[in-house]
């Protein structure tokens, strides 16, 4: 594992509070027509949808995204016994079209990624970085075997060279080495190459849920 510089540290902290700032001005009427649907819509509820991840150093944080599933989805996954193995199994995740608890609304929100707009506040707030390896739940860290230390390295990310290279399409172990490979080697140029190769990826909505 390389040690990052002061410099590439800093520069990555003042982007990543520059670009958050801009976003969230810029997208306040997107998250003030969200919130009136959710609240005065068919599925009233909370507007956020908060989930503890582990961060840099082992450090949990509640990541924030529009709720796009019922409420008290979590409860629903960890009481159904067969819908939690297939969600295992699947890499932690359930298609959008097999998942009983998205909503309509919640379904348009992730096939658009518009879910994950309020993870500019993570971002703004230092808790994750636009660019770093996908935060994911304690239960997920046993994927990374002896490199878990290296995953939580650096500040996980709203963009990550998973993402990037398939999204859902790809699974574990080649998430796992994909999410260590960045960390390994970040650097300015690494991070940049992402941002396009995202883009890339969201417009062509590979492996969007």
């Amino acid at each position: 594992m390389t040690k990052k510089s002061k410099s590439y540290i800093f520069w990555k902290r003042f982007l990543d509070i520059s670009v958050a700032v801009f976003a969230l001005i810029v997208l306040a009427p997107v998250f003030a027509f969200v919130a009136f649907l959710y609240l005065f819509g068919d599925n009233r509820g909370p507007v956020f949808y908060q989930q503890t991840r582990i961060g840099l150093n082992h450090k949990p944080f509640q990541i924030y995204k529009f709720r796009s599933m019922v409420v008290g989805a979590d409860q629903r996954l960890y009481e159904n016994k067969e819908l939690y193995k297939k969600f295992v199994d699947n890499g932690y995740k359930l298609p959008t079209d097999e998942d009983p608890r998205i909503t309509k609304l919640g379904a348009f929100l992730r096939r658009t990624s518009i879910d994950e707009l309020p993870q500019f506040i993570n971002i703004l707030k230092g808790d994750m970085s636009i660019i770093g390896p996908r935060p994911v739940v304690e239960k997920e860290l046993c994927e990374y075997g002896d490199e878990v230390d290296v995953f939580l390295s650096v500040l996980p990310g709203a963009m990550g060279l998973w993402q990037a290279s398939g999204r859902s399409t790809i699974q574990y172990p080649e998430r796992a080495q994909l999410e260590i490979e960045y960390a390994t080697h970040a650097n300015m140029w690494f991070d940049f190459k992402i941002i396009f190769m995202t883009i890339k990826a969201i417009f062509k909505k590979v492996g969007a849920m």
